[in-house]
């Protein structure tokens, strides 16, 4: 019989196949009466540095009688594994007459077109950037040169803006398709440890190989993919979506759209707002990244264990509060880089991005600051607007060529003009200058960050060391719009039009956005039966 054990708990170092002497102990069995034990959970536990410990949860099989004699110990952390159900879809029984339009090709399009796909049914994905290989050119074009291609950059291109990032899979839903997703991106060649680590992540150079797989396959389930395909424009008739206009001159008539666009579609947040879509706000923040040395992480987390290959990089996740605002540490990439993630002109926007290794010189993560309709307007594209109003004084004060302001921690804590940097060199390309990222924002947002970096310090000691460096401006962790969808996930005022992922509202993350996508695309199911 399959027996479930959790929470066995090891020195970080101790060699995992100590934990059939643990399950012995707890049982009275012998180890030899213990067989294929697999690891299905491991998670990190460092609040005592001095005894830094893994914490598993592992399956095992054992005979029926001793299952039974484990049964009547009453143990509480042993017992029968959950069932875990496929997924079954039933398929509608309306003919589909027209493609579905799969509008973007993030972690939400990615996966809606592959869940259709796989049932047979007729599919064409747009995206307005390049694929996943000559995308990856352009990126490193701009940081290379300042040379920057505004559909093909680090927010719009095959992968979407998960892409170029730590490839994080972290994730608070419970939904059981986040298992589909782990499977999926293992499926596609992504490492067999994700889909046990409490705190999985890919890496961008392992996560640009399974998006070009999985696009590959699509295109042999005869997905029709189109790349340097802009939505700018659609039709409806009776109340429902009827055609998409790409490039605004081809015209392609469809069943159903998934709207996955991701937060960085301006021009698509406009043309929905003025074909009468309904737009709101939703909460958001902004502010800078923070880098600071690797190793001074890394022993804050880890004391004497710092460096050990078994614990690699640390990571951290700070809150606190700046009067009635929240602050908090965001998308935290260990031995990463801070990335130039501009998608429009005239605009400076920095994101995080780590490679599978995490093994860079420089720690970096955003200090945002939580804003509210009162800081902008009340209208939907309010937020958008104080996003790129933030971008564009970035520029300008960076140079006007996409150099990022960025200065000290400690010139900006002591308000002292900034006119170069110390022991921490900042990462980001093309270039930095030194300015006051103050200039960026609103004073409230300069002093949220003030406020945040004192509290952090007190979390962890000399997180405001005096040269880590603070980089603007950190402005897309998330959309400031939610398009309003009902409870089948249409868009409120036109049935068959599903948004999905980040740039929806819905979402935060590559695994939400992809469940995000996955839940539209079997809507779809349950409605059209395939061509």
């Amino acid at each position: 019989m399959r027996l479930l054990a959790t929470n066995l708990s090891l020195p970080f170092n101790a060699p995992e196949s100590a934990l059939k002497l643990l399950i012995s102990s707890d049982t009275g069995l012998r180890a030899d009466d213990i067989g294929d034990m697999r690891i299905v959970r491991r998670s990190l536990d460092a609040r005592d540095k001095g005894d830094i410990r893994f914490i598993y949860n592992v399956t095992f099989d054992v005979s029926d009688r001793d299952a039974r004699r484990i049964a009547e110990l009453g143990l509480r952390n042993i017992g029968k594994p959950p069932i875990s159900k496929p997924r079954e879809l039933k398929l509608g029984n309306i003919p589909q007459s027209a493609p579905v339009i799969v509008v973007g090709l993030g972690p939400g399009g990615l996966f809606a077109a592959y869940e259709l796909a796989k049932y047979g049914y007729s599919v064409t994905v747009i995206e307005r950037g390049k694929p996943i290989d000559e995308r990856t050119r352009d990126v490193n074009t701009f940081f290379d040169t300042g040379a920057l291609n505004v559909n093909s950059n680090i927010m719009f291109g095959e992968g979407g803006a998960g892409t170029f990032s730590d490839g994080k899979l972290t994730t608070r839903i419970k939904d059981p398709r986040a298992e589909d997703v782990i499977n999926t991106l293992i499926e596609f060649g992504a490492d067999k440890s994700i889909a046990i680590e409490a705190k999985p992540h890919i890496g961008t150079d392992v996560l640009t190989r399974v998006i070009h797989n999985m696009r590959k396959k699509l295109q042999e389930l005869k997905v029709d993919v189109r790349f340097g395909a802009c939505m700018t424009d659609f039709t409806s008739e009776d109340g429902r979506i009827s055609s998409v206009t790409i490039n605004g001159t081809e015209k392609l008539p469809c069943c159903a759209v998934i709207l996955a666009i991701g937060q960085g579609a301006r021009d698509t947040y406009a043309m929905l707002n003025d074909k009468g879509m309904e737009l709101v706000q939703k909460p958001f923040a902004v502010g800078v990244r923070i880098e600071h040395p690797q190793e001074f992480i890394n022993r804050s987390q880890y004391g004497s264990y710092a460096g050990h290959p078994r614990l690699g990089a640390a990571e951290y996740r700070l809150t606190g509060k700046s009067g009635n605002r929240g602050v908090y540490t965001f998308c935290m990439c260990p031995g990463g880089v801070v990335v130039a993630s501009s998608s429009g002109e005239n605009q400076v926007v920095t994101n995080g991005m780590s490679y599978h290794a995490r093994n860079g010189r420089n720690a970096n993560s955003a200090i945002i600051v939580q804003v509210n309709p009162s800081d902008f307007g009340s209208d939907p594209m309010a937020g958008l607007r104080f996003q790129e109003k933030i971008e564009n004084a970035a520029f300008k004060i960076g140079g006007g060529d996409y150099s990022a302001p960025a200065m000290r921690v400690g010139d900006f804590m002591t308000h002292t003009r900034p006119t170069g940097f110390g022991g921490v060199t900042p990462s980001y390309r093309p270039n930095v200058v030194p300015a006051d990222v103050r200039r960026c924002f609103p004073s409230v947002i300069g002093k949220g960050i003030e406020d945040g970096i004192r509290a952090f310090s007190r979390m962890i000691r000399g997180f405001d060391m005096y040269d880590a460096v603070l980089t603007a401006v950190e402005s897309r962790s998330s959309s400031p719009v939610r398009i309003q969808r009902t409870e089948t996930g249409e868009a409120s005022r036109l049935s068959g039009l599903y948004p999905v992922g980040e740039g929806a509202g819905y979402a935060g993350g590559i695994v939400s956005a992809a469940v995000d996508g996955m839940r539209a695309a079997e809507m779809i199911i349950s409605a059209y039966k395939p061509l």
